[in-house]
């Protein structure tokens, strides 16, 4: 047996002692007082210094729902108009952008034109969409209006109806007239309120709405998938405030796409399946029902005219392009009296016209357009609407941009109209052989060129490490629809036509119409088609500009829809087939001594999402060998002449 360990009498006292000073585990802790907190139940600012008073209410829609609204008074307001904007990008954020006790600088941002709401004096309210932000109920991407796709009794236009009726009932200031304005998402809503609107909803300025999201809008065009809008969908949809953050490991968009393969491959790898609005999108790949009945501009066009209408538009918005035409084309005709329905064309990206307006990435306009709009179309607009006893606008039915010559112009409609002495007529811009470009048939020569597309090699849309989408940390996302073309014009797999150095000017005004004659050696295709300006070799007023190459109109077409947009179907292999289909809206001068150029491609990554060039039924459920290489071939033969019929201004 082991010895037992002898502990000597001074050591034991002292350990006994200690024991007797320690708690016993069951005995009650000791009790010590609470330090009072420096921080107050309820804090209440003291804000009689401000020039506005800000209000957070909720306002009840009809099913009860709940919607977070901010609404800033300015102080001493007595029957001021009221601007509203709803909103899914955080009302708190956009009424917050610098702490002040000045209104102006706490609406410098996105979707605030702020000196014109600060100047005249607007009430001004933005709201939380319901299921964003401080809002409740549940978020569906572009609500639906109710109907075969929304079967409950709300949508976007009864909570823009319940929200004008509450305002104008609750907020003493105003002179009860409403009006409602926004940019994108923000710019869909005012299209929203015109659907059985409320009497006092006097005018709405959609600002480069989203209006048809497969045609031409955020998330298709023309059928070839958006993906590098699968970041917006993701913070978007996961959660209410956008605290759960898209991410990658990769500097260059480029890798990233690649390295997933297709958009349904990425998808899944970050868990999108459990988003709503991804399963839509990856469940309707052609344009069924589910796009088709709510497209925007298709529900208007059943509308009666009720509300005044401004619709705001840019030559160059990479992200909207489609929408605001798209709605001028289907409520124009309504406006029998010349009086309701206002388009506005400027040289911006996508919301840039309440932002600095001289320049958009390398090409100048010699003043601030932006600031022109909102001081000579926006505020007094708005005001012969919402301000009592104002006069009524000088503001002509289209003010249009021109680019090349840097202008505004008055035009009595868009496009069959210009100026007094206009007339537009089409007229073909034939694709030759040589890679030479004419108005003239092409009438001998070879019958075709050809590359090859190889999806393991793309064409990028832009020059690489691309970035992500985004406006902050020095992003230029809102530059790439004017990026030099060089970039692309130099690849063998990029077919390129340019023509003679112009003697005259030559002027365009409305939507390029492409007439495509190709082949290719796979069963499905995508054709990228690109009107350029080519700057003359020297530009001595801004040296830089010297061969610049301007993408004028530019858009992707995706083959299996040559038939029909809701019927995809295999190509017949090395037939060559007719394509047609618009560019862009453009109002531009080709000046003399520039020229013109077309550029044809079966890629832009990876803005847009790989067509395998093997017909699947679901490009979104492409497998890895479905991806095979592909020989081109764009004609220019004499009945198989392709070209671009263009929109010519003729004094």
């Amino acid at each position: 047996m082991k010895p037992r360990l002898a502990i000597r009498p001074t050591l034991l006292a002292l350990l006994l002692a200690a024991s007797t000073a320690l708690p016993a585990a069951d005995a009650p802790q000791a009790k010590y007082p609470n330090y009072p907190s420096e921080t107050p139940a309820h804090f209440t600012p003291v804000t009689a210094s401000f020039d506005y008073e800000r209000r957070e209410v909720m306002i009840p829609m009809r099913d009860g729902v709940k919607l977070h609204t901010v609404i800033l008074v300015p102080k001493g307001a007595n029957h001021a108009g009221i601007l509203l904007t709803r909103t899914p990008y955080d009302a708190n954020a956009l009424t917050s952008h610098t702490m002040s006790g000045h209104l102006g600088p706490m609406l410098q941002g996105y979707d605030n034109a702020t000196d014109v709401i600060v100047e005249d004096g607007y009430i001004r309210v933005v709201q939380d969409v319901r299921g964003k932000y401080g809002s409740e109920g549940d978020f569906v991407m572009n609500r639906p209006v109710h109907g075969p796709l929304n079967p409950t009794p709300v949508d976007d236009a009864t909570d823009t109806y319940d929200t004008i009726d509450w305002l104008v009932k609750n907020i003493p200031e105003s002179n009860g007239k409403v009006g409602t304005l926004g940019i994108s998402y923000d710019g869909f809503e005012p299209l929203m309120a015109l659907i059985n609107p409320h009497p006092a909803l006097k005018v709405s300025v959609p600002m480069n709405p989203m209006v048809d999201g497969w045609m031409g809008d955020d998330w298709f065009h023309n059928g070839a998938f958006r993906q590098q809008n699968l970041s917006y969908i993701y913070e978007q949809e996961a959660s209410r405030d956008n605290s759960i953050r898209w991410w990658s490991s990769f500097h260059d968009e480029y890798d990233l796409f690649m390295h997933y393969g297709s958009a349904g491959a990425m998808g899944e790898a970050y868990g999108m399946g459990q988003l709503g609005f991804w399963n839509k999108i990856v469940a309707h790949p052609a344009y069924d029902a589910f796009w088709s009945q709510q497209a925007v501009d298709k529900l208007l066009a059943e509308q009666p005219l009720k509300v005044p209408v401004m619709l705001v538009h840019g030559l160059w918005d990479q992200e909207d392009i489609y929408g605001a035409p798209a709605v001028y084309r289907a409520i124009e005709p309504k406006d029998t009296t010349g009086n309701m329905v206002r388009l506005v064309i400027g040289p911006w990206y996508h919301g840039q016209q309440i932002e600095e307006g001289s320049a958009l990435g390398a090409i100048r306009f010699g003043s601030d357009t932006a600031k022109y709009f909102r001081e000579h179309i926006l505020r007094p607009y708005l005001a012969q609407y919402l301000k009592d006893g104002a006069p009524k606008a000088d503001i002509a039915p289209v003010t249009a941009f021109q680019t090349g010559t840097n202008r505004w112009q008055q035009l009595d409609h868009w496009p069959l109209a210009c100026e007094r002495s206009c007339a537009t007529a089409s007229r073909a811009l034939y694709l030759e052989p040589g890679n030479k470009l004419g108005f003239a048939a092409p009438a001998q020569g070879a019958a075709y060129d050809e590359y090859i597309s190889d999806p393991a090699r793309p064409v990028p849309f832009r020059a690489r490490p691309i970035q992500p989408v985004g406006y902050d940390n020095g992003l230029t996302w809102q530059e790439w629809l004017v990026d030099d073309q060089r970039e692309a014009s130099g690849r063998t797999d990029v077919l390129t036509y340019v023509s003679e150095p112009l003697t005259a000017a030559l002027t365009i005004a409305g939507a390029p119409q492409v007439h495509l004659v190709a082949s290719t050696s796979g069963t499905d295709s995508d054709w990228v088609v690109k009107l350029i300006d080519v700057y003359p070799d020297q530009v001595a007023e801004q040296p830089a500009m010297g061969g610049y190459q301007l993408a004028v109109a530019m858009d992707i077409f995706r083959g299996r829809y040559r038939t029909g947009f809701d019927k995809p179907a295999p190509l017949a292999a090395n037939q060559p087939l007719d394509y047609r289909f618009s560019l862009p809206n453009a109002n531009h001068v080709f000046l003399p001594g520039h020229r013109l150029m077309v550029q044809v491609q079966s890629s832009w990554f990876p803005l847009y999402d790989r067509n395998p060039q093997t017909y699947v039924p679901n490009i979104f459920k492409a497998q890895p060998a479905d991806y095979v290489r592909a020989t081109q071939r764009v004609y220019h033969a004499p009945g198989k002449a392709s070209f671009i019929a263009l929109p010519v201004v003729s004094r």
